[in-house]
């Protein structure tokens, strides 16, 4: 209920602004409907059809061929790779942005707006040239390509360079979430923890990671999200050698080239299942954020 200050002899006396109770804004009702319409229209057509004809086109064979496509091993060990990849790349990522986020928002140092800038800088750089890059640097004809392969390690075209691709293009999410949260919070519960004993790990512990827990979960679903569906730079580093560096995403490109529409669809409605999850991952962390007193603090 929206509230005025009136002052008068005895004070200020608080009363209730007639006709902004009930709405916020001015415009017609027409307006606020065709505004409606066109965001529900664009959220139909352009987000909510695609992903229904994903499913639609798995189930349109039954049941029985979806479940072969899922089940064959080049799609099992697709499946593997995927996640492998995800379980490395994220842990990295989250210790990558907690002490990103902890140096930006805690400390003043020279280069504290490149490291900034560099943070983003996967968001600027297309995932197929950061692919690129990788195979210069660990290519047979790279830089260190030769010494590696010399010293029997291969990167380029096996898992090693599959999982270098894929934490350079997720490793913002984590810290991007943190440092406006963290920059919002301040330093003073920090502050005052240590000038009452805490030593540096108890004040992160007990002071920080609570404040930050379900911003912290919030960036590692995206990070996650991002990883397992990566396609560009995973496709230039992997080779894509059958049932040894393919992922999901490049497993259903593989498919759908070669004419195999109904396996295709079977593992990008995985794919798509794996982003529903997140989705509603995302949803409760965003209302744990909204209602941090449902967190459990």
């Amino acid at each position: 209920m929206t509230q005025a200050v009136l002052n008068t002899p005895l004070g200020p006396v608080r009363g209730e602004l007639p006709g902004l109770s009930q709405r916020a804004t001015t415009e017609s009702p027409w307006v606020r409907r065709l505004f409606i319409t066109l965001a529900l229209g664009f959220f139909g057509l352009f987000l909510l059809m695609p992903l229904l004809a994903v499913f639609a086109e798995a189930f349109r064979k039954g049941f029985e061929v979806y479940f072969s496509a899922l089940v064959e091993p080049e799609a099992i060990l697709a499946l593997q790779l995927t996640l492998l990849a995800a379980v490395i790349a994220v842990p990295l990522n989250l210790v990558f942005g907690v002490a990103a986020a902890w140096c930006i928002t805690k400390f003043e140092f020279r280069g504290k707006h490149i490291l900034i800038t560099l943070i983003d800088l996967p968001f600027s750089v297309s995932p197929v040239i950061a692919g690129l890059i990788y195979v210069l640097v660990f290519g047979a004809q790279g830089w260190f390509g030769p010494a590696l392969a010399d010293a029997g390690y291969k990167v380029i075209f096996a898992v090693p360079g599959i999982v270098l691709a894929t934490v350079f293009v997720t490793f913002p999410f984590v810290a991007r979430e943190l440092i406006p949260l963290m920059e919002a919070q301040g330093k003073e519960e920090e502050e005052a923890a240590v000038v009452l004993g805490a030593k540096g790990w108890q004040v992160f512990w007990h002071v920080t990671l609570p404040n930050i827990k379900w911003g912290l979960m919030y960036g590692v679903i995206l990070c996650n999200a991002r990883a397992m569906g990566e396609f560009g730079a995973v496709s230039v580093v992997s080779g894509h050698i059958r049932g040894e560096t393919n992922t999901l995403p490049l497993h259903v490109e593989i498919l759908y080239n070669e004419y195999q529409f109904a396996a295709a669809f079977a593992v990008a409605s995985l794919l798509a299942f794996l982003a529903l999850i997140t989705l509603v991952l995302k949803t409760w962390v965003e209302s744990r954020m909204d209602n941090p007193s449902k967190g459990g603090h």
